[in-house]
């Protein structure tokens, strides 16, 4: 199978997974680079894990196993400082919204119950509506409708 096919094969399954048509109202977005730093940071992730493996992997499917697990582990239990220590489940799915609201309540209560324990404010739990890992300079930025024309 071509490449080409294949990624065609790839999107069409998110699309379908994630229920994307083509009545959806906001653009569909394909990010793809060489260098993409979501990539390095999943990597330096992977690097640093307790159980990364100390010796080559015995077989591909070895390897697809491990990985396997890898991804689900940091798609559903890795909380990120960049969402506000959420998973990235939590985020895609809308959760984090609420799980910082919630924080937001416990930190303004915090300091009302053991003001000694406080000298400076709280931490913001916000959800960043947007997030970078190196924000494209502002003569980067593209319009929303050449966004929709392109999707």
């Amino acid at each position: 199978m071509a490449r080409r096919q294949i990624a065609a094969d790839l999107v069409g399954r998110a699309c379908l997974r994630e229920r994307i048509g083509k009545g959806r109202r906001q653009p569909l977005i394909l990010h793809a680079d060489n260098g993409n730093p979501y990539w390095e940071s999943l990597f330096r992730t992977v690097n640093y894990r307790p159980d990364y493996p100390r010796r080559p992997f015995r077989s591909k499917d070895e390897a697809c196993l491990w990985v396997a697990g890898f991804v689900d582990w940091y798609n559903h239990q890795h909380r990120h400082s960049g969402i506000r220590f959420v998973t990235p489940a939590q985020r895609h799915s809308g959760e984090a919204v609420e799980i910082c609201r919630q924080r937001a309540h416990v930190y303004e209560q915090a300091p009302q119950r053991y003001p000694r324990r406080w000298s400076r404010g709280t931490r913001c739990w916000r959800q960043p509506g947007v997030v970078w890992i190196n924000p494209p300079p502002p003569e980067n930025a593209l319009d929303p409708a050449t966004l929709a024309m392109a999707a």
